[in-house]
């Protein structure tokens, strides 16, 4: 168990609406959890261990709620096509790829490199439909030291007949084999049950995994409500379901009794921001992919007003980068576009949002994370933006949002998860 103290200028959301500030102060941590934040260090934590990053930006790690693993490898292309086009012409024919062990090693290892250097201390990640591939993922993510949940994909329908599943007997098989080799396995990595999307799995298909679900205890991720060509085709798929989010509902995968996350949800009505309010479903919000996909803006404010669970996400490839300060950006820049030419009655994203929907809304979905609280698990990112020049002085706060709008990987000094420093 890690007991120390850090020293520098501490930044944490308050609340979805408020960012706290407190500058030279002292951050503990003990047996990998939170203990306070001090103007003036107790008497009873002198004897641990002290690291003054003196003028640095002391933040709490960000939780990246939606990204594809195996998507990193096309980052940046194919962002002239809408979201089913930029499937079968990218997306498919990449991920079949990793039947193939080696490239799997290779592409994935690039991957992990580069989430352990960015912002990002939590994350959940979908694989593909290949197991051997998928525990190699998750063997990687363990050895980060990041904290994440990875999901093999399940789809045995619409989808190219080299990458689908043959059957729904031969997608169940393969996932319990996985979750059976998984559960438990890791400290840090934990399966979470990935069917693709509803076009991409059988009624029944859906029906075994809620089972599966409920056997092995895991939560759940998928996409909902992402662009109106997808939401008519679920609609012709499953005409008994109210809206995209009822389908998820009747199939047993759309929270209560679980965890949930729902990627995108550009396009959900009231009927179906209801239904995630009264089950708990967390929304990740990836704005640039919605952009770059032609999917259009989520109402992020209108959600967070509704009481909803709402976290931010990459959703690499979609999105072009890994980087949650780059996420962060595009929510607030895509929020102010939305209000100005679509709709005013839903005001724009201010930095304080978004910083909360980078950390304690995304950290929520792992339990006490995103904060420097009392009792929450320690994930923190030590910021150095003396790179990042300027004439005037500017406060903390300033240097702080300055730095999510300018800066990078080279902007991380350190970087720590659950207590145990990473570099």
């Amino acid at each position: 168990m890690a007991n120390f103290v850090l020293k520098g200028h501490i930044c944490q959301s308050l609340d979805e609406r408020h960012l706290g500030i407190r500058e030279n102060h002292y951050l503990v941590c003990l047996e990998n959890r939170c203990a306070g934040v001090y103007p003036i260090l107790p008497t009873k934590y002198r004897g641990l261990p002290m690291t003054d990053y003196g003028d640095r930006l002391i933040i709490p790690g960000m939780t990246d709620l939606h990204l594809h693993a195996p998507q990193f490898s096309f980052r940046g292309l194919g962002m002239d096509m809408e979201l089913l086009d930029w499937l079968n012409t990218n997306t498919f024919p990449e991920e079949t790829k990793y039947a193939d062990l080696d490239y799997a090693r290779t592409a994935y290892s690039q991957f992990v490199a580069h989430l352990r250097r960015s912002e990002t201390t939590r994350a959940c990640i979908f694989a593909t439909v290949h197991v051997p591939a998928t525990q190699l993922l998750m063997e990687l993510m363990e050895q980060s030291g990041l904290v994440s949940y990875v999901g093999k994909v399940n789809m045995n329908r619409n989808a190219p007949l080299y990458l689908a599943e043959p059957s729904t007997i031969a997608s169940v098989r393969n996932t319990r084999l996985w979750l059976e080799e998984t559960a438990g396995k890791w400290q840090r990595t934990k399966p979470i049950l990935t069917p693709r999307f509803i076009p991409s799995c059988t009624d029944d298909l859906m029906y075994r995994l809620a089972d599966l679900r409920a056997e092995f205890d895991v939560p759940v991720q998928s996409h909902l409500s992402e662009n109106y060509s997808e939401i008519a085709w679920v609609k012709e798929l499953v005409p008994t379901a109210r809206n995209y989010g009822d389908a998820y509902r009747k199939f047993g995968l759309f929270g209560g009794d679980h965890r949930c996350i729902m990627a995108h949800c550009v396009h959900s009505d009231t009927l179906e921001m209801e239904y995630m309010r009264q089950n708990g479903v967390f929304i990740a919000h990836s704005p640039e992919s919605n952009m770059n996909l032609a999917s259009g803006v989520a109402p992020i404010k209108k959600f967070l007003d509704y009481g909803l669970k709402v976290g931010l996400a990459t959703d690499v490839a979609g999105g072009s980068q890994e980087s949650m300060f780059r996420a962060m950006t595009h929510a607030i820049q895509a929020s102010k576009l939305r209000w100005r030419l679509q709709d005013q009655s839903v005001a724009p994203l201010t930095f304080d949002m978004v910083f909360y929907l980078a950390t304690r809304g995304g950290g929520a979905f792992f339990g006490d994370v995103g904060a420097f609280d009392p009792g929450y698990e320690f994930d923190a990112v030590v910021l150095d933006d003396s790179n990042l020049d300027h004439p005037q002085p500017l406060s903390v706060r300033e240097r702080l949002e300055r730095t999510a709008y300018l800066g990078d990987d080279r902007n991380i000094y350190a970087k720590y998860v659950a207590g145990t420093k990473l570099f």
